[in-house]
Parts: C-alpha cells; structure tokens; sequence
C-alpha cells in the first residue's frame, strides 16, 4: 500500500493515519469537522490536500449511519481502489452500503477493538492497535483483492485480524463492549445526585466500573442504535440476574436460618460465576507470559509528579506495563501502583530509591489479597 485517504479524523481515523504515515504510506486525510482535520495535520498524520487520482485504500472513520451514504459518494468520486470502515457495528453498514447504491465488491467491513475514553485526534496515538484485535467482516460479494487490502491495513497498524460473520461480529460486541457500557453508564448515572460525602469515600473499585461511561453519548448512541436488539438480548439475561440477585439480598437479613444459608450460596455461588467469567477475558497479548509485580509508590498531590515518577522508572530501561491510583481528594498524596515485569523489580527500586521516592516494603504480586 503506497497511499489511502482517512475519513474522519476522530481517535481512531487519526491513529490509522498516524500508523500508516509511520509506516511510509502516503496519507491524505478529510473531514467535515475542518478543525480536527486540520489538528490530525499538524500532529503529522497526514496531508489536506486532495490526492491527485485514486488511492489504494480509503478508511471511512465515520459514525455507523454514516457508512452507507459515504462510501457510495467516495466510489462516485473515484476516491480509492478498495475501501473499509472502523465502525463497532457491522450487519447495518453493509445493509446500508447495498442500499446507498455502493459497490460491495471493493468494500469489506473492518473494526479495530481499541480505543480510549478520550476522543477526538489529539487522544490518537500510531501505537494503539498494536496487538490489538482487528475484525474483517467479508460478505460473499467482497472481492478478494479487498480482503487482501484489508488484511495489509491490519498488518501496517500492527493489529492482529480476525474474520467474522457480520452476525456473529455484532451478537459479539454486544455481550463484550456494548452492554458493558450502558451497566457502566447506569451505574455512573446513579451517582449524579448522590450526596457528596458519599463520593468522597469512592475508591478504585467505583473508578473501573464507571472508567467506560465517560464516552461520547452521541457517538455511542449511534452505536447503541445500529445495534439494539443485540444488546437488548445481552441485558434481557442481565436483568434475570439481576432480578435473582435483589432477592438474595433481601433474603440475607431474614429470620428463617435456612433461607438465610440458601441466600447466601446462591449469592457465593454469583460471585463465583463472575471470577469464572472473568477469568475469560484476555489480557494483554504476548509473545511470552510474565509475571507481573504491582510496586506502590506514594506520589504528592502535585502538578507533575506522575510525570516525574514515569519519568525516573524510563531511567531504568522498564516499560510499564500498567498503572492503578489510589487516591482521596482530601488527602495530600495518593498511591500509584507500577506493574512491571517480575525480572525489572530490583532495577526499578534501585532508582526510585535514589531519586527519593517513597515504596512500600513489600511489593503486591498481582492478584494476591
């Protein structure tokens, strides 16, 4: 692939583009929206100007409603050779592709699992679908030098693909992203009138359930539209559970002794489900499995010092891998947790130590009580 033209330079248009300008790939770029164009730009993603004939690929960045009527204008224009998306949700664009009047055969649906609760082109990073999934949606009319396309896309940006029925692809995000969000967002939204002495009390548990539903509501209501009855069979059997697990606790108070013990297996035997299930979820993809060991450190409530602390543990030569905050608004300092590899532990003490910080005396093996 020498050149490809992003539409919409949101987070994602603009990480593709990033990517692919840093892989020697000659990007142009465009959107409605003339100031994040011009912002992707000036971060070096790619050019304003308007390629002088067709380009190999064009990446429509652009919201699922959107899809359809964008590509057939882009084929009309003889815009590009092959062309894919990015959005979350796959059976309506390919609907709406056929009935916008577009060519199936040069197109083939494409969604990368990444992103970040910030949007907009200056979250975008050239490093963010790294090792990350990267979903082809063929359908039986998609030519094969699309696929082929698709597949170099990927490879540029240095995802890992994976094909799909469009189907099976939306049945997918909807019990893995979608539904997750609105629980999020239904769990944040009860925190809106909540009295403040209850949120001061808040801890890291409450920030990982509600971290999701600080997204774009137009943007996921976009999603969410496309893709409603999936989610609406994931939280049918949510809501089942939910409705089961109201009665277990209100049975736990109870008088009757063997209501109570009943209320309280079935209530472990939930909480078990959940471990089992989040057992499943995959982590970080490596070549190599690693131990990974959670070092606290206590950090001032001061402008700069996370970057400080990053700054001195680059010192070593260790990438982090990870980082938890602990941290109350009222107190003067909060602990920041450094997951690191288990081999990197003593090197990145070494040099904490001498630049003053503080540890604890015993680092946190990840997952120990």
């Amino acid at each position: 692939m020498r050149t490809a033209v992003v539409v919409g330079t949101g987070l994602i248009g603009t990480s593709i583009a990033l990517a692919l300008s840093r892989r020697g790939v000659l990007v142009y770029l465009d959107d409605a929206d003339t100031t994040a164009a011009r912002t992707a730009e000036a971060l070096g993603a790619g050019s304003l100007e308007m390629p002088a004939g067709q380009v190999d690929l064009a990446v429509l960045a652009v919201p699922p409603a959107s899809i359809g009527t964008v590509l057939a204008r882009c084929q009309r224009d003889g815009l590009a050779h092959t062309y894919t998306d990015v959005a979350s949700v796959k059976v309506r664009p390919h609907e709406e592709v056929r009935a916008a009047g577009g060519d199936p055969s040069r197109y083939i649906g494409g969604h990368p699992l990444a992103g970040a609760e910030r949007s907009g082109p200056l979250a975008a990073r050239a490093d963010l679908f790294e090792g990350r999934p990267w979903v082809l949606t063929p359908s039986p009319l998609t030519d094969r030098s699309a696929l082929n396309r698709g597949l170099e896309l990927i490879s540029l940006c240095g995802g890992v693909p994976v094909l799909m029925d469009t189907d099976a692809h939306d049945r997918a995000v909807a019990l893995t992203s979608h539904a997750p969000h609105l629980v999020a967002s239904m769990m944040a939204a009860r925190l809106e009138h909540a009295e403040a002495e209850h949120i001061r009390v808040s801890g890291q548990g409450l920030r990982d359930v509600t971290r999701i539903a600080a997204g774009e509501p137009a943007l996921w209501s976009d999603i969410l539209t496309a893709n409603a009855d999936a989610v609406a069979d994931v939280l049918d059997g949510f809501a089942k559970d939910l409705e089961r697990l109201i009665a277990v606790l209100r049975a736990l108070p109870g008088t009757e002794s063997e209501a109570r013990r009943q209320a309280a297996a079935d209530l472990q035997e939930l909480l078990r489900r959940g471990n089992r299930g989040h057992a499943r979820v995959p982590h970080k993809q490596r070549s190599q499995p690693a131990e990974y060991v959670a070092i606290p450190v206590a950090v001032p409530d001061q402008p700069g010092a996370l970057a400080r602390l990053f700054s001195t543990v680059g010192e070593a030569g260790v990438n982090i891998e990870d980082v938890r905050i602990e941290h109350s608004l009222d107190q003067p300092s909060g602990l920041v947790e450094l997951l690191v590899e288990s081999t990197s532990v003593a090197g990145v003490r070494r040099v904490l130590d001498a630049n003053g910080w503080t540890m604890r005396e015993k680092p946190l093996l990840v997952g120990e009580a």
